[in-house]
């Protein structure tokens, strides 16, 4: 191969940008509610595996708060309703 020899390809362009807005559903750490509870919150209503709600959990004790899903408001404003119902503090940002 020679130095600077050029190759050409085809390159695929996009020919639309599709602008989605994109939400995370943030949960807040409170002194009411256990480890167990949001835990079991976060795998009912977000459909996480124990131990992403897990690590969300810790997150959200040490850190104050996580986004624990993301996706459009239509996606997530049902689940902020259902873990707000249950006591626990979220907000879609």
């Amino acid at each position: 191969m020679r130095p600077f020899e050029q190759f050409e390809e085809d390159v695929e362009v996009l020919d639309e940008v599709i602008d989605v807005d994109q939400y995370d559903l943030m949960v807040f750490n409170d002194e009411v509610n256990t480890f167990d509870f949001v835990i079991d919150t976060l795998m009912e209503v977000c459909g996480h595996t124990p131990e992403q709600a897990e690590q969300c959990t810790l997150l959200i004790h040490y850190k104050g708060k996580c986004s624990v899903k993301k996706g459009t408001f239509e996606e997530l404003a049902p689940m902020r309703n259902d873990i707000c119902r249950r006591g626990i503090g979220a907000e879609v940002v």
